[in-house]
C-alpha cells in the first residue's frame, strides 16, 4: 500500500532539516523546492519526494544525532548567521546538518541541546512534556526580600505570566531558578521586570540533563537513555514543585 502525502514542514524534519516549526519558516521565506518547484505552506507531497533548501537535496533518510553542548558566551544558537557570527554548529563541527533545541541568547552561556531529529526537538521543547530548564543566574544589585517574593509570584510579561518553580537564593548576588517555559530572553526580562540586571546568565540543566564537569566550548554526545528519557517526558527522581511554584500557584 503506498504511504499517503503528507506536509513538507513534517518530512524536512524527519529528513533532520530542521524542526517543524523552522522548516514552516524556511517553506514561507521560499527556499524549499522539489523538483525546481516552490513548496507552498501546508502543501503535501509523497513520503519519498525529492525536496531542495536553497537548491541542496534533502537526503530521505539520515543517522540521528543529539549532541549536548556548554555553549560559551558570544556564540549565537543557530545553525548559520547571516552577520557571519560564530555559532553554536560550528563549535561542533558536524557533517551532519544539526541545528539548535531551543536557543541561548548570544550574551548567555551553558546548556543547549543540538540534533538533526526534527520530532525529537519538537517533543522535547514541548510545553506539555514539563521539561525544567535550571539557571544559575548573577543579579545586579543584591536582591531584596521583597524582589525576591515578587519573583516567586509570578511576573507580568507580553506572552502572560512568567513563573518560577524553583528559586533560591546561592550567595551574595546568585539565584538558581527554574522554569518550565521557554519565552525569549524570559529570565532576563523577569529580573528586570523586579529591578534587577542580570550580569550573567547561564544555563545548568535541562530536564535530567546537567553540565556536569563539561569544559566551556566542549560538547558530547547523548546516550541512548537520555536521548529516550527526554522523549518520554519523565525521568526518576524528579524533583516535587518547590517554594517558588507553590507560592505562585496560590
Amino acid at each position: 500500500m503506498k504511504a499517503a502525502p503528507a506536509r513538507a514542514q513534517k518530512l524536512l524534519s524527519e529528513r533532520g532539516i530542521a524542526s517543524r516549526r523552522h522548516a514552516e519558516e524556511l517553506i514561507a521565506a521560499g527556499r524549499v523546492t522539489s523538483r525546481g518547484r516552490r513548496i507552498a505552506i501546508g502543501q503535501k507531497v509523497a513520503p519519498d519526494a525529492p525536496l531542495e533548501v536553497d537548491g541542496t537535496r534533502a537526503a530521505t533518510a539520515v543517522a540521528h544525532r543529539y549532541v549536548l553542548l556548554n555553549k560559551p558566551v558570544g556564540i549565537v544558537s543557530t545553525a548559520r548567521d547571516e552577520r557571519g557570527r560564530r555559532t553554536v554548529v560550528s563549535l561542533v563541527g558536524a557533517r551532519e546538518r544539526l541545528y539548535p533545541v531551543g536557543r541561548l541568547d548570544a550574551d548567555s552561556e551553558g546548556l543547549l541541546l543540538l540534533t538533526n531529529d526534527g520530532a525529537w526537538a519538537e517533543r522535547v521543547l514541548h510545553p506539555r512534556f514539563g521539561h525544567e530548564r535550571e539557571y544559575e543566574v548573577d543579579v545586579e544589585p543584591e536582591p531584596t526580600a521583597q524582589q525576591l517574593a515578587a519573583l516567586r509570584r509570578g511576573v507580568q510579561l507580553e506572552e502572560g505570566v512568567g513563573t518560577l518553580y524553583e528559586l533560591r537564593l546561592v550567595a551574595p548576588g546568585r539565584l538558581r531558578l527554574v522554569l518550565r517555559t521557554g519565552w525569549k530572553r524570559q529570565v532576563r526580562r523577569m529580573c528586570a521586570a523586579v529591578g534587577l540586571r542580570v550580569a550573567r546568565l547561564r544555563r545548568v540543566r535541562m530536564g535530567p540533563l546537567s553540565l556536569g564537569a563539561l569544559p566551556l566550548g566542549k560538547w558530547r554526545e547523548l546516550t541512548k537513555q537520555e536521548v529516550r528519557v527526554l522523549l518520554n517526558g519523565a525521568w526518576p527522581g524528579r524533583a516535587k514543585p518547590g517554594p517558588a511554584a507553590r507560592r505562585t500557584k496560590r
